[in-house]
């Protein structure tokens, strides 16, 4: 067995405690790491890689300076790693053996609370997953830099789960050690989170406010799970956390992880970055806290019609009136991040700054409630009623903390002069000394005659005299004693310059760790405010939001939209919010769409590149639009409220599940159609493109006429499958359009108007030959096409090799089905060998009989 020295036992003690994080074992002014997490950690972060004795060998070491830790922190976590930052507990001095060491705190990517690893606009939020036996599961947030709380549970299965996950900025998902594995490699591969375990779900007593707004036994238990991974982590106060909201899924539209993905409200599929999407062009909040509320609405658009209009007509009363809303922005522009600043203060790691951030940011709003109050609007006005300015708050910074004080809190410079007795006298006398030191130079300078004595001071030595070497001659003998020999000088001390030295560095000394303690002091009382702080921010945040609403409906004409409870879509010149912004060089075309009661279906056809799918879209998006609170991109929009959105558009590989572009198109598919209600909104996009024409076409019809006939959703279904036009006249609310396509001088002109009708051909080497393909490629094909179009029909040729194949398959499956067969006579067989008749009741043996029976009709 190896042998290690008590400091890497001790090491090695802690670390398998951690076995999933990066341990930083705090030596001096550095942060250590051994072993497999130095060999680890020098890769990753990029630092030498050394060694030093650990008893029987040298072992693998590489650290980082402790002061300048948090940058290499933020790498790790940034990569999904997790950092145990381990701390000295003990005095050296009083340590007998090794100093004690502990493990402060676990930081993980779902727990940061530094500034400089956090998105500002962004919740960073740590989730955990609990399953039960019924087989539903709830899924519970947490963000620890803000306090937020909440819950839901899912019934609808496993991709609802995932749906729900992928709805929120989710970093890190804390699950039990029994979720099964399939679950696991889910949220780690497909979803890409850093897993935690945790398996304790009861809670302290201590935490029951947080939890008393839940009182099914489900919701407890996943929470409980959560919090408990929390408090293991964080092992620090946690009076921020506010209680737990439940999230009612229903009163919410239902978006799909697919959907989501395929509209890129937060993301775009290609670069994956807010520019292109849906939140790039709604978002003109100019508060962080702002910016965080605006994601929650958009992945949660309301059902509630009450809601949605309650928020249009703030929206429009910000709309009408410009300049009170420019001066409302100027003003929340000045609001720090009141949300993250209370998370900071209950955590204790807030600084002067930060509290001088809560002064400023609460001085602003007596100014904003003057703005509030000059709009006309009344549901604009009264919202100033909502806003504390919390004088006694505001007052308590304004009397306590100076104007520009230091980044750390140990060394003073924080608390203003007249805030407390004690200190301003240790501070005078401070002061009063330093005047004396300066005093005494110059008298010294006058009774020596020697220009250059200086009186100075270092931490080693003191307060010293300094005379240089060629002035030595000048000095009264016996005057100073000898304190230090230099190269071109000697330093020497005074029993009054040493008196007064203890004096002053005692004042300093009393007046840091005063300063220290009074700081404290006024956290805790700030600690007190951290609910009204809360509920401020919330206030705030959604002021924020409405008045960004307006400014963007300003900007880009967007129109309040009415909603109806008849199924009727009537949207006039509708443009899409996205596309309009990005096209520079040319003006979008935009669209009606009508669907009434006689309408279900819309089966579009057009060529290529002609704009289907940016039709689909805008409609979906609009919709979000609305029942977000925002106005729309129209003329005139009257909606009705859509439970779900469901879409298959584009071609993607789902690669981690090893599923093809098809695979994903059916499954998508089927989701939709498992799902959807008649108060839904469903975008097919080329169904069928991805197998063989029948097939395609098979499957894209069949569809069609299931939507039509069960599910009765308002659907939008492109298709490059012209005969399919022809269910116009077998499916009554099916109605033809297209995209209006001309050909003029061989070339084809794109003109992205809908007409009614369905389109009369494809275009597709048309297509091919904007994208330049070589032009012998071109003519071979036009001349094909031509022969396709005026041969005999194509019918599909089955050679002896295709006939022996289905032989061969149904040869399989009559046997597979005989061995079932086979198997279950067999069980059968078993269970009747087994049956004790003379020992059952006439009951008993009905119901043995029963059970039988229904395993033969199986």
């Amino acid at each position: 067995m190896k042998q290690y020295t008590p400091m890497m036992e001790q090491y090695l003690t802690i670390k398998a405690q951690h076995k999933d994080a990066f341990l930083f074992f705090r030596l001096g002014d550095f942060y250590e790491m051994f072993f497999d997490d130095a060999l680890e950690a020098s890769r990753e972060l990029e630092i030498t890689l050394t060694s030093r004795d650990g008893g029987d060998e040298r072992i693998p070491m590489c650290g980082v300076p402790y002061h300048s830790a948090a940058n290499y922190i933020k790498t790790l976590i940034e990569k999904g790693y997790k950092v145990a930052i381990c701390e000295q507990v003990e005095d050296p001095k009083m340590a007998k053996g090794v100093v004690k060491r502990e493990v402060v705190q676990l930081i993980t990517p779902g727990t940061v609370m530094e500034g400089n690893m956090l998105d500002e606009k962004e919740n960073n939020y740590l989730a955990s997953v609990t399953s039960f036996e019924d087989g539903s599961y709830t899924v519970a947030y947490n963000d620890l830099t803000t306090g937020e709380n909440s819950i839901a549970l899912i019934t609808d299965g496993w991709d609802a789960v995932l749906s729900e996950l992928y709805n929120r900025p989710v970093k890190e998902v804390v699950i039990a050690s029994d979720l099964p594995e399939s679950h696991e490699s889910d949220l780690n591969e497909r979803l890409a989170y850093t897993i935690s375990y945790q398996d304790e779900v009861n809670t302290d007593d201590a935490f029951a406010p947080l939890l008393a707004e839940l009182q099914q036994e489900k919701y407890k238990t996943g929470f409980g799970r959560l919090l408990n991974y929390i408090q293991h982590t964080q092992k620090r106060s946690l009076d921020h956390l506010q209680p737990v909201q439940k999230i009612e899924l229903k009163q919410y539209m239902t978006l799909d992880m697919y959907s989501k993905r395929n509209l890129e409200l937060m993301e775009t599929l290609r670069k994956q970055g807010k520019k292109g999407s849906l939140l790039w062009v709604v978002d003109d909040t100019v508060t962080s806290m702002g910016a965080r509320l605006l994601k929650k609405w958009l992945e949660r658009p309301l059902l509630n019609r009450k809601g949605m209009e309650e928020r249009h007509e703030q929206v429009s009363g910000f709309l009408e009136q410009f300049f009170e809303r420019e001066e409302l922005r100027e003003q929340l522009k000045s609001v720090y991040d009141l949300e993250r600043l209370s998370g900071r203060i209950a955590f204790g790691n807030v600084n002067a700054r930060d509290l001088l951030q809560l002064k400023q940011s609460l001085g602003k709003i007596p100014e904003i409630k003057v703005t509030l109050e000059k709009f006309s609007h009344p549901s604009i006005k009264n919202l100033h009623h909502s806003l504390d300015p919390l004088h006694s708050l505001s007052e308590l910074l304004e009397e306590s903390i100076h104007e520009d004080p230091p980044l750390t809190i140990k060394e003073g410079g924080i608390i203003k002069d007249g805030f407390n007795n004690q200190l301003d006298d240790y501070r005078d006398a401070a002061r009063n000394g330093k005047q004396w030191i300066a005093e005494l130079e110059r008298k010294e300078r006058e009774e020596t005659k020697i220009k250059s004595l200086k009186v100075g001071y270092n931490r080693v030595f003191g307060y010293y005299i300094e005379v240089t070497k060629a002035n030595l001659h000048l000095l009264p003998e016996g005057k100073y004693e000898r304190k230090q020999t230099l190269t071109n000088a000697e330093r020497y001390i005074t029993p009054e310059l040493k008196d007064k030295e203890t004096l002053i560095l005692e004042a300093q000394e009393k007046s840091v760790e005063l300063e220290y303690e009074l700081f404290l002091t006024i956290r805790e009382k700030v600690k007190n405010y951290i609910e009204d702080l809360q509920l401020l921010a919330g206030q705030i945040s959604k002021i924020d939001v409405l008045q960004g609403f307006a400014s963007v409906s300003e900007k880009n004409d967007y129109v309040q939209p009415n909603f109806n409870e008849t199924r009727l879509i009537d949207i006039k010149q509708g443009r899409h919010p996205v596309v309009e912004k990005v096209m520079k060089d040319a003006s979008f075309v935009p669209n009606d769409v009508y669907m009434d009661d006689e309408s279900d279906v819309l089966l579009i056809t057009g060529p290529n590149m002609s704009g289907k799918s940016t039709y689909m879209r805008q409609l979906a998006l609009t919709a979000i639009m609305g029942q977000v609170g925002c106005f729309v991109p129209c003329e005139q929009a009257n909606l009705p409220i859509f439970d779900q959105i469901f879409t298959r558009i584009g071609a993607a590989d789902d690669l981690v599940s090893g599923q093809s572009t098809f695979m994903v198109e059916m499954l998508e598919a089927r989701h939709a159609l498992a799902n959807a209600t008649e108060n839904s909104l469903i975008l097919l996009d080329e169904i069928g493109r991805g197998t063989s024409t029948y097939d395609g076409m098979a499957l894209a019809q069949a569809i069609v006429e299931y939507i039509h006939e069960e599910i009765k959703a308002k659907t939008l279904f492109s298709t490059h499958y012209h005969e399919l036009t022809e269910l116009e006249d077998s499916l009554e609310r099916l109605k033809n359009i297209h995209v209006r396509a001309e050909e003029y001088q061989g070339n084809v002109v794109f003109l992205h108007q809908i007409q009614n009708g369905a389109a009369d051909e494809s275009y597709g080497i048309h297509v091919a030959k904007l994208a330049e393909l070589p032009d012998s490629l071109i003519a071979r094909a036009t001349d094909l096409l031509k022969e396709f179009e005026t041969g005999p029909k194509y019918e599909v040729p089955v050679n002896q090799a295709d006939e022996e194949q289905l032989t061969f398959f149904q040869e399989e499956v009559r046997e597979t089905n005989n061995k079932k067969t086979q198997a279950t006579e067999s069980k059968l067989i078993d269970q009747l060998t087994n049956l004790n008749l003379m020992e059952m009741t006439p009951m008993e043996a009905m119901n043995h009989l029963y059970q039988l029976q229904k395993q033969v009709k199986r």
